[in-house]
């Protein structure tokens, strides 16, 4: 792993695969660090012949953290989106956007395949509308265009957004127990995972950096965003769009909302998959990557 300056913002990132195949650039979702990206579905891409970057956002892992900001006030932001008034947040998704940007350039990584997950997903839909130069295809994976319209979260998943975790320099178990349900709440009900793995993801997020001001600034940044729907009609890039059938956090009519708005994008329905990259599920998800790479091809 290593650092590089990118819009402003040192950013920790890796580089997988050999430097000379194209590049698959991955972005994680909410408060998520980049190693949450399943190795197995990484090696699977890599075993293809695609070089692959991954990177901490902005405020998460080991990238940099924006601490003069302070935490964000939900309250006001909420009041702020009701009259009309622009939010008093640090960042939106556009500038996150123009981090994985930043990054490419920095990296001298001329165009990319795009891929996202839950608000990675909402930033590689930004990227592909607003860097149509940088962007070779697009995988858009348990997002949304955020349209409001669209059905909610399940009360129950929202909360896990919602409800802070103890805090594991005063009660590690607690913090790891807390951990394991807020998972399982919004997982995969057709692929359950196990407790003992979910526990140590934990506890290696923890021990890689905690730092959920960081967290909580993301999500008042996806909260500020205005909707994608109408900027999606701009993407030119092949697309598709994995959504599990079972989401309760991003149900999966933000998927399907997702591809409608993108003209020829595909749309692939995982049942019993929920908002998690179950083991179970890893070639079907690397598989849709790779499909979107390969309409890229066939439209070159």
């Amino acid at each position: 792993m290593a650092q590089i300056t990118a819009n402003g913002i040192a950013l920790e990132y890796e580089s997988r695969g050999p430097n000379d195949g194209e590049t698959i650039l991955l972005i994680m979702g909410l408060g998520g660090q980049m190693t949450r990206w399943p190795p197995a579905l990484t090696d699977k891409l890599v075993a293809n012949g695609y070089r692959v970057v991954l990177f901490d956002n902005r405020d998460v892992g080991l990238s940099e953290k924006l601490d003069s900001a302070g935490p964000p006030d939900m309250g006001a932001v909420i009041a702020a989106l009701g009259e009309g008034r622009k939010p008093p947040v640090a960042y939106t998704l556009d500038e996150m956007a123009a981090d994985a940007v930043g990054l490419l350039e920095a990296l001298e990584i001329a165009k990319a395949h795009i891929v996202g997950a839950s608000m990675g997903g909402m930033i590689a839909q930004l990227v592909a509308a607003d860097y149509p130069d940088h962007v070779l295809s697009l995988t858009s994976i348990m997002s949304t265009t955020g349209a409001p319209d669209l059905p909610r979260a399940k009360p129950e998943a929202i909360a896990v957004l919602n409800n802070r975790p103890p805090d594991p320099a005063v009660d590690l178990e607690a913090f790891l127990a807390h951990s394991v349900t807020s998972a399982r709440t919004t997982g995969s009900p057709g692929f359950p995972a196990d407790e003992r793995q979910l526990r140590e993801r934990a506890l290696t997020d923890f021990r890689r950096s905690y730092y959920p001001v960081g967290f909580a600034r993301q999500y008042a940044a996806v909260i500020a965003s205005p909707h994608r729907r109408g900027k999606l009609a701009k993407v030119v890039a092949p697309t598709v769009v994995v959504h599990g059938a079972d989401d309760p956090l991003v149900p999966v009519e933000g998927g399907h909302d997702t591809a409608a708005s993108i003209s020829g994008a595909e749309m692939i329905v995982i049942p019993g998959m929920g908002h998690d990259m179950p083991p179970a599920l890893i070639d079907q998800l690397a598989a849709a990557i790779l499909k979107a790479a390969h309409r890229a091809h066939a439209a070159a």
